[in-house]
């Protein structure tokens, strides 16, 4: 089990070669995600991983290499780099099911889904990302407020993404429910949830360690842009 927990620390790469393979776009040393689908890419050698990004950048202006430092040729720049605690739940959560929660499945839900989450945190949710995995929603009065799902994913682990609720609805303990829910999903594929979240988002940190998961190690995402006007 080490050796699949191993394949964590080059997450990208590992979901492209397994569950998500048929999302791959493959360049020498380097292999990305769809854009339409996710903004991400892993490499496997520093020597040519220049090349394939000034690739990708041709597809798509604003995406994420994760994992090490990546080289770079000079098409494109670092924005900025977002260090994250990979955290990893080993147990089911222990916690009281108190609302109705909704499986995203329709065209609709899926649109309100990219609205949501692109209204609280931009840049990472693409309009087919809810096509990775399976999402649930919490809906209030006919209105989607709180989300969570599945994004990147391998054969024996699976990483919850997308916990996002309305801020007009926030501190109601929607997203523990949808944490629990989406993991329990998880675990009944005998597969082991993780999800990533920025080192200086204490507040989420403390949601989750509560909840029971545990920081497996430190990761960063290194946002990429394009100079090409």
């Amino acid at each position: 089990m080490q050796k699949e927990e191993n394949k964590l620390d080059n997450v990208v790469l590992h979901s492209l070669l397994e569950t998500h393979k048929k999302y791959a776009i493959e360049y020498e040393g380097i292999t990305f995600y769809n854009p339409t689908y996710c903004p991400f890419g892993g490499f496997t050698s520093t020597e040519k991983n220049h090349i394939g990004i000034d690739q990708y950048a041709t597809l798509s202006d604003d995406f994420f290499i994760v994992g090490q430092k990546p080289k770079l040729g000079n098409k494109v720049y670092i924005e900025k780099e977002l260090v994250c605690n990979q955290m990893v739940l080993s147990k089911p959560i222990e916690l009281e099911s108190n609302v109705e929660i909704t499986p995203i499945k329709t065209s609709t839900q899926k649109e309100e889904v990219f609205h949501l989450v692109n209204m609280v945190q931009p840049g990472y949710f693409r309009k087919k990302t809810s096509d990775l995995g399976t999402y649930f929603g919490i809906y209030i009065d006919g209105y989607l407020i709180s989300v969570c799902g599945e994004r990147m994913q391998m054969n024996k682990y699976t990483e919850i993404s997308a916990v996002v609720t309305h801020p007009k609805h926030g501190r109601k303990g929607y997203a523990k429910q949808l944490i629990k829910h989406t993991s329990d999903h998880i675990l009944s594929k005998n597969k082991i949830p993780f999800l990533h979240v920025a080192e200086t988002n204490s507040l989420a940190l403390k949601l989750y360690e509560k909840l029971g998961f545990k920081t497996r190690r430190k990761i960063s995402f290194w946002n990429i842009k394009s100079n090409q006007i």
